[in-house]
């Protein structure tokens, strides 16, 4: 009997693991997970569960019957120290070895840390369903929050400490918040919404050094400017670091992330990798990226549970999307930012719903919206039109607020049809 093993129970691995079944696999399928805990989704982390704590079945990737149902063999608690490719298997830390004919690195990424020595209790990193449990609870008894970091974390994170009273405070070594995630105009209107709630932004700036109390607990923080902060608690957001020690060492070529082609498959034809640790080099059409992002994670699952199931591999070629919520504020991102050459913005960033579509020699290539889903989901649609990205579009019509977006993509895509 042929057997699939997965490195990874988040959400890459399972999607796979589903989408594999799907495909008609009926073989041994074996997903291996570092963490305790059953696959949990990690969105609420830093949300709801931050803020109202959340049951384990209501953070379940999927229901624990799915396992069963579909003959998953999940293994928690089994972190992978190895890789065997001239055998064929993973060793496990317990020493045992699981043959594979074919195998997916959905290994995740892994918080940066600042850097500075003797980080007292108290200052931490947000990542897994162990640390939302413990922020949650050092948070309880704290007044003064100091958020390290104003990407999208490090602000979800500050949002849902205001809401839970606290003041808080973002330290932010760039010039701008969210500076790698968004545009300039996106980012001064989360900025205000942040300031207007009450969340205190320090723009370049960050931790010099850490101020401990009797008990060892952080009781504040010298910035890099010189200044002192009171902090009860300190969350440290500043990016991930893409798990690729497994595969680096396993003789597979990586560079922040595991390098794979368009097909999501690795140098070694029976090994693939998805979701944050995947690196996506696509010669012909001049790309490289890394998508920390859980639509990432489930489509790239989806496309490479097929090649589980012994399709033939194919090309990952889904739009990518994010959302965030903050400050009482939805954003919504389709494509890749950062791509353009041109913004044509529809609405008023400073009063209420807005959409950033970002253009490149005329043709769409992202749109970032906040509190406006529909422009969202057209956005999606255009995107998704090969008409829309190669023919341009009307700058004057996606700037007009009255016309309907939906129709308009609705009519591109059968443009391309016909």
């Amino acid at each position: 009997m042929e057997t699939v093993v997965i490195v990874g129970a988040g959400q890459a691995g399972i999607q796979a693991a589903a989408s594999a079944r799907e495909h008609g696999y009926d073989g041994r399928l074996v997903v291996l997970g570092g963490e305790p805990h059953a696959p949990y989704q990690r969105p609420p982390l830093s949300k709801e569960h931050l803020r109202d704590g959340v049951e384990d079945q209501r953070l379940a990737l999927r229901p624990p019957r799915f396992y069963t149902d579909a003959a998953v063999d999940v293994r928690t608690g089994v972190p992978v120290t190895a890789i065997d490719r001239t055998v064929g298997e993973v060793v496990l830390a317990d020493g045992e070895r699981v043959p594979y004919d074919r195998l997916l690195l959905a290994t995740g990424a892994s918080p940066r840390e600042l850097g500075i020595p003797a980080s007292p209790s108290g200052v931490m990193t947000l990542r897994h369903l162990g640390d939302a449990s413990r922020l949650r609870s050092l948070a309880a008894d704290a007044v003064h929050v100091v958020v390290v970091g104003a990407g999208f974390l490090g602000l979800e994170v500050a949002s849902t400490m205001r809401a839970l009273g606290k003041q808080v405070t973002v330290l932010e070594a760039g010039d701008r918040v969210l500076g790698r995630g968004v545009s300039s105009t996106v980012a001064n209107a989360l900025e205000r919404a942040h300031a207007r709630d009450g969340v205190r932004i320090r723009l370049n700036d960050s931790v010099r050094a850490w101020q401990t109390r009797g008990d060892g607990r952080v009781g504040g923080l010298v910035t890099t400017d010189g200044r002192s902060l009171h902090a009860d608690l300190v969350v440290v957001a500043v990016g991930v670091r893409p798990n690729v020690s497994l595969a680096e060492c396993a003789g597979l070529p990586t560079s922040d992330g595991i390098i794979v082609g368009p097909d999501l498959l690795t140098s070694d034809p029976c090994v693939a990798a998805a979701g944050d640790c995947a690196r996506v080099i696509d010669v012909a059409a001049h790309v490289t990226m890394r998508l920390e992002s859980v639509q990432n994670a489930a489509d790239q699952g989806r496309v490479i549970g097929a090649w589980l199931a012994g399709a033939p591999a194919r090309r990952y070629a889904a739009v990518p999307w994010f959302w965030s919520e903050q400050a009482g504020r939805r954003l919504t991102i389709a494509g890749l930012v950062g791509a353009a050459d041109e913004i044509v913005t529809r609405g008023d960033p400073d009063a209420g719903p807005f959409t950033a579509f970002h253009l490149r020699d005329g043709n769409l290539v992202a749109a970032e919206s906040i509190d406006a889903p529909a422009d969202h989901m057209a956005a999606r649609r255009l995107l998704s039109s090969s008409s829309a990205r190669a023919d341009g579009i009307d700058r004057e019509l996606l700037a007009d607020p009255n016309v309907n977006l939906r129709a308009y993509a609705t009519r591109r895509a059968e443009e391309t049809v016909r």
